[in-house]
């Protein structure tokens, strides 16, 4: 993948990731966006080399990989930083209030475009 290509991808990835957070709950802070746009590039990544796993496989690696990078920042901007960007210490099974259950299915859900647009567009890993 160019330069070029990765720095749409994370803008992408940064943009949408933001108006996910403002269209679901009114805002966002610069530090969803900077995940969102690693997140996008980690997905694709995903999906370019492991191309020939079933596309549910490929969904939940790309689930685990944002809501690891979820829980990362929310420990580094919630909790060390104390910035309180989000808390999910509400929500059902959540971890340390910086991720849930719910929000994992959503990455799932989330990563059949990126796989569908990966596969549609042969965007694949030198080793496919």
């Amino acid at each position: 993948m160019s330069v070029k290509q990765s720095v749409s991808l994370f803008s992408v990835g940064a943009l949408g990731y933001m108006g996910i957070e403002v269209l679901a709950r009114g805002h966002s802070h610069w530090t969803m966006g900077l995940t969102g746009g690693l997140c996008l590039l980690g997905m694709v990544n995903i999906h370019r080399r492991a191309a020939r796993w079933p596309l549910p496989a490929r969904c939940a690696a790309g689930a685990v990989l944002v809501t690891a990078a979820e829980l990362a920042v929310g420990l580094t901007v919630n909790r060390l930083l104390m910035w309180n960007v989000w808390d999910y210490s509400d929500r059902w099974l959540n971890l340390w209030g910086q991720i849930c259950p719910r929000f994992t299915l959503y990455w799932f859900l989330l990563n059949v475009p990126v796989a569908l647009i990966c596969d549609r567009n042969g965007i694949r890993s030198a080793a496919s």
